[in-house]
């Protein structure tokens, strides 16, 4: 494990130093940041049109989409490997290259690829959760500090199985499958509106099959003394690794039925 770490280190810093070459990479990661920054002025719009919503307030609503964006955000950065492995590898067979090297082929995609201004998903989202707890009242504590913790590692880990899970199926598909995205992009715009009136077999969906809400929403129950259970918002990071565990084994499974690119 050491020395997996090691060699992905001295890849995602080749990658780090090659993106500083391009002098304007300050400018794309302060236009990410503005993009970010401004996505949920939609709903900031409504609400100070409308008001709350019962006892949802704007500031709710954007505790929990910041939560998922932000674990999102961090798989998009470490992850970008295997969120490009369809296209890039498979379709490209770039992959069978990967084969004859000496190393752990999970730790050689993970670090293929980094963009440096992807940065911007972290620090614009760490801004924005301490901003909205601070508004919501929500006390610092070593307590409060290890759900968003761990909220965030759940989900982290949760974006980037969803990424293996593409790339494992890639295998026999030799393409991406985009529908499966529903589960990523698409998936946190649900996080926009107010859990209680989200359909029934839509928070089953991502609760026990993609399990969003418990990445961001439970936490956020948590940290603000919301009607909750407690021990659903300390469920991040096991079901994280739960799911990310399944997607390994998905991944698995592709690998050893590959066949090569041929000639």
């Amino acid at each position: 494990m050491r020395r997996e770490f090691k060699i992905y280190r001295r890849l995602t810093k080749i990658l780090l130093l090659s993106s500083l070459e391009y002098k304007g990479w300050w400018l794309m990661l302060i236009s990410i940041m503005i993009t970010l920054s401004t996505d949920a002025f939609a709903l900031i719009l409504l609400f100070l049109r409308f008001g709350n919503i019962g006892e949802w307030s704007m500031e709710r609503i954007l505790l929990i989409y910041v939560i998922a964006s932000t674990a999102y955000g961090l798989a998009k950065i470490i992850c970008v490997g295997f969120e490009d492995f369809p296209w890039q590898m498979i379709q490209r067979g770039e992959f069978d290259r990967f084969l004859l090297r000496p190393c752990s082929l999970f730790t050689q995609i993970i670090g293929s690829r980094f963009r440096l201004p992807r940065c911007a998903w972290a620090i614009t989202g760490v801004a924005a959760m301490i901003w909205l707890l601070s508004r919501l009242g929500v006390p610092f504590s070593l307590f409060n500090a290890a759900v968003l913790v761990f909220a965030l590692i759940g989900g982290f880990l949760t974006y980037t199985g969803i990424f293996i899970i593409v790339s494992g199926v890639a295998f026999f598909t030799v393409q991406g499958l985009d529908w499966i995205y529903v589960f990523t992009s698409a998936s946190r715009q649900v996080t926009r509106c107010p859990v209680d009136y989200v359909p029934k077999f839509l928070r089953n969906v991502l609760t026990f099959i993609m399990p969003l809400l418990i990445i961001s929403y439970y936490p956020a129950a948590l940290m603000c003394g919301w009607d909750e259970p407690e021990f659903t918002g300390l469920l991040a990071l096991p079901v994280g690794v739960v799911f990310f565990s399944l997607s390994l084994l998905i991944w698995k499974i592709g690998v050893r039925h590959y066949k090569s690119t041929g000639s």
